[in-house]
């Protein structure tokens, strides 16, 4: 008789999913899955919205990646408008971006994957958290609080709030930054470099202890997706796509609005998540992963000092090619937040960052804008079609969490089959499978979308438990 486990609901991410573990007879996995089981569906009911209403309206999709939201909808009005935000407006706009990149990564490091590498994977449930952490080292659980406060300040200052903030808009924004505002987030840099450095050689030291579990926890190869700089540095807030394939080789680079011409969407039924994949090379020997670990695979170099001696240490972790290790996901994302940190820095020291040229008026009205922005979890692709009056008719999001379906759904099944065994399974081996998921840090509120009428299956079971009928809509 074969077993079924389920995991439901995992934790420490944000959003609703399941896991279901079936084993054989001789208690090894047969396999496991990871169901997304939530719908949202901001794609149609955007339809007839207006375009300008956008940056406030898709921030609502989630309180953890508000910003993100924020600006790839501005930057797909100003694409739709025809409306280039002059320089200032989109130093100002990046500004808001690291702020949300110092925040998120923070909180997921110390917060939400901490409590695994801090207390252990085996940990009691009960203090494997944020109250453990206080409990085991109070000194740096407020050192990541503070951490994540500036991040969270740096979004307030500009954008008036915390979460869904106000602030840009088809070309540009709307507040200029004052000087004591500038002033005072320069205040919380080198702190916060101190608490992102220390974080590192945290993850480092574990890293060092744990390298059995780190080589054997869900490696294996894909291509890498992101934005990147002409110079192929790591890039956040605009620029190119690069695709690389799993040997680092460069398969495409091309400008975000032809990403339909590379990317396609497969679709598997038990599941409300798509699985994005790379059309040239089809399902699914196509697909590939974004967020921290395919950015920095697919980067030759950080134009921040610090994060890009980290960036050396990371790329020698497998000889100059891909890093395949899912937990090294962990490490990448603390060298983005210290370059998040020091690039607040090098955008607060710029002249045009007190600039009251903030906003073009100007248009060259285009019916069709996509926007783009490196989310803390990965690429998030904003696509609006509008009419001659600007209410949209066509609205498609692709969010980072859905770009790395596979590769999460491919890591649970991996760990799973890596760390469960029958018929004593313990609390700590599907613990380990939790954590395969929450290494990409998905924000599954964020990424669930359907074309046309949402699947449903409804099954009408008697009293007996007899199934009586299926009704299916497809």
């Amino acid at each position: 008789m074969t077993q079924k486990i389920t995991i439901e609901p995992v934790t420490r991410i944000e959003g609703h999913a399941k896991v279901t573990i079936r084993l054989k007879e001789d208690g090894t996995v047969e396999r496991a899955l990871m169901h997304v089981n939530e719908f949202r569906g901001f794609e149609k009911f955007c339809e007839g919205r207006l375009y300008f209403e956008m940056p406030q309206i898709t921030p609502r999709i989630c309180g953890i990646c508000p910003v993100s939201h924020h600006l790839a909808a501005a930057k797909a009005g100003d694409a739709l408008t025809g409306q280039t935000p002059p320089r200032p407006a989109s130093l100002l706009r990046e500004l808001m971006h690291m702020g949300q990149i110092i925040q998120s990564h923070g909180m997921h490091f110390f917060e939400l994957a901490g409590p695994d590498l801090l207390l252990g994977f085996d940990a009691a449930p009960e203090i494997r958290n944020v109250v453990g952490l206080i409990g085991n080292n109070p000194e740096l659980t407020v050192k990541a609080v503070m951490l994540r406060k500036f991040g969270q300040e740096i979004i307030k200052t500009l954008g008036g709030r915390k979460i869904h903030p106000t602030f840009a808009v088809p070309g540009g924004v709307n507040r200029a930054l004052k000087v004591e505002e500038r002033d005072s987030i320069l205040k919380g840099v080198d702190a916060a470099i101190e608490t992102i450095q220390l974080g590192l050689r945290i993850m480092k030291d574990w890293a060092e202890k744990n390298m059995e579990d780190i080589n054997k926890f869900a490696v294996f190869q894909t291509g890498y997706f992101g934005l990147i700089t002409p110079e192929n540095g790591l890039e956040l807030y605009d620029g190119n796509v690069r695709l690389i394939d799993r040997n680092g080789v460069e398969l495409e680079r091309f400008p975000i609005a032809d990403y339909l011409d590379y990317i396609a969407e497969h679709v598997e039924p038990w599941s409300y998540l798509k699985f994005p994949y790379y059309k040239k090379m089809g399902w699914p020997e196509g697909v590939y992963r974004v967020g921290p670990l395919g950015r920095l695979n697919i980067s030759d170099k950080i134009d921040t000092p610090l994060a890009n001696e980290e960036l050396k240490v990371f790329k020698a972790l497998n000889g100059g090619k891909p890093v395949e290790n899912t937990l090294y996901y962990h490490y990448a994302r603390l060298i983005e937040a210290l370059f998040a940190a020091e690039r607040v820095r090098v955008l607060c020291e710029d002249r045009d960052i007190l600039s009251t040229d903030i906003l073009n008026t100007r248009k060259n009205y285009t019916g069709r804008g996509v926007g783009v922005i490196e989310a803390p979890r990965g690429t998030l692709i904003h696509d609006y079609t509008a009419d001659e009056n600007g209410k949209l008719t066509r609205v498609n999001l692709i969010v980072s969490t859905g770009h790395n379906n596979w590769a999460m759904t491919h890591a649970v099944d991996s760990v799973a089959k890596t760390y469960v065994k029958g018929p004593n399974v313990t609390e700590g081996m599907l613990n380990r499978v939790e954590a395969a998921i929450r290494a990409y840090d998905p924000c599954l509120s964020c990424s669930t979308h359907a074309v046309g009428q949402m699947p449903m299956i409804v099954d009408l079971v008697g009293p007996d438990g007899e199934l009586i009928k299926t009704i299916r809509r497809d």
